[in-house]
């Protein structure tokens, strides 16, 4: 079993900043791709930043220049630094990582509960 676990959202001002952390634990072997997702309301699931294991980024064209991504391999966590927010970033935050279990199954996808992320205007 793998779970991933996040915490930092909240409530801010636009203009704020917020940092999510998304903690992997469980029968990990390895971790590929890391990533944060957002949901708005009535919309779907969209990608806002990934980074693979050896550190290369790709963000959404929406939030370049103001998000930024990161991880701590040795502590299997992501994180994302939220500067500039907008009230167009209100969403659920949701964590994914690409985990490799053991050596003989490939990677399977695994996703965090979810956090909120309200920035009002």
């Amino acid at each position: 079993q793998v779970q991933l676990v996040e915490s930092g959202g909240g409530l801010v001002q636009a203009g704020g900043s917020l940092r999510l952390s998304c903690a992997a634990s469980g029968s990990i072997s390895s971790i590929n791709t890391m990533g944060w997702y957002r949901q708005a309301p009535g919309k779907q699931r969209v990608l806002v930043a990934t980074i693979t294991s050896g550190g290369s980024t790709n963000y959404a064209d929406s939030v370049k220049g103001r998000f930024t991504i990161s991880r701590d391999n040795a502590k299997n966590t992501v994180y994302l630094q939220m500067n500039s927010l907008k009230s167009e970033d209100t969403a659920v935050y949701y964590c994914n990582a690409l985990v490799v279990v053991t050596t003989i199954i490939p990677q399977q996808p695994y996703w965090g509960q979810g956090t909120q992320v309200t920035v009002s205007s």
